[in-house]
């Protein structure tokens, strides 16, 4: 959170920090017209069974859908979204301004313990009148959800938030892998991984097969709560998807753990000491 009282940093470097412009501070914004939010929960939809879809695929699809939309307006909403179609190669692509991109370390990698490696990832939810954010922390090998937190702007401080409250929860993981999202490359979120001793590894651009356990829980998520609910509001969205998150990590079984659940697996599988465990938490439950 940009703090103009701060007695050594100005608002400009603030917002340098954590990667959001200057204007976009000082901007309150009017939203999005009820036809934009629409056209964006059906390109939500689509792009959930069609993540290789570009702007002039989802362009014709929404056309065949009857919505008169150009191309300008469906890149707009998509970059507002968040949305990057896939590739079957890694794209080069130029990263948010002055952020450090880390090379993948998963490639060859057998994970099988939690703790081991992390992910993360930030996707849209749709509201009956708006729309949020929500990034969520997860073990790669149990596929539990560590933490997860919503946010109305695309600020880095609420991915740094869900972090701080997994490590303060879970201890540190090895590897930490992400996208390159300019939140997941910004130097507050890449310091804080730096300052607990994780390894930083970044997913070729485009590639969201590389974080896939992730892309899949968005599915899940969305198909299983959020579609079924139109959300009024903030306080709607949390409370249904922090009930969703519970369901999920306790009591949901699992199809890549022969019906186990996530949280269940990360107990029985979390060894009893090592680095950047936290002892404490075995064989307690996991409450999201």
């Amino acid at each position: 959170m940009v703090r103009p009282e701060h007695s050594s940093l100005s608002v400009a470097r603030q917002c340098r920090l954590l990667s959001i412009s200057r204007s976009s501070y000082y901007h309150t914004g009017v939203g999005e017209s009820a036809w934009n939010l629409a056209l964006m929960a059906e390109i939500d939809r689509r792009f959930l069974e069609t993540p290789f879809y570009g702007v002039r695929q989802m362009a014709w699809h929404l056309r065949a859908r009857g919505h008169r939309v150009n191309v300008k307006r469906v890149r707009r909403l998509m970059r507002l979204m968040g949305l990057m179609p896939i590739y079957q190669r890694p794209r080069t692509s130029i990263p948010a301004k002055g952020h450090k991109i880390y090379p993948y370390l998963l490639r060859g990698v057998m994970i099988e313990r939690p703790n081991q490696v992390w992910c993360a990832d930030i996707t849209y939810i749709p509201l009956a009148r708006g729309f949020l954010y929500l990034v969520a922390i997860m073990d790669w090998s149990s596929r539990t959800v560590l933490a997860w937190r919503l946010s109305n702007t695309m600020d880095v401080q609420f991915c740094v938030d869900a972090l701080d409250e997994a490590l303060g929860r879970y201890g540190a993981p090895e590897i930490f892998n992400t996208d390159q999202g300019s939140q997941l490359t910004s130097w507050a979120w890449t310091q804080r991984l730096r300052g607990a001793g994780i390894r930083i590894s970044m997913d070729g651009r485009g590639r969201f097969l590389d974080n896939i356990f992730i892309e899949r829980l968005w599915r899940s998520l969305k198909y299983e709560c959020v579609y079924l609910h139109a959300f009024s509001g903030g306080r709607d969205a949390r409370n249904g998807i922090g009930k969703w998150v519970d369901f999920y990590n306790n009591r949901r079984p699992h199809t890549a753990h022969g019906g186990a659940t996530p949280a269940g697996v990360y107990r029985d599988r979390l060894p009893v000491s090592g680095p950047g465990l936290r002892p404490d938490l075995h064989p307690t439950a996991l409450v999201a």
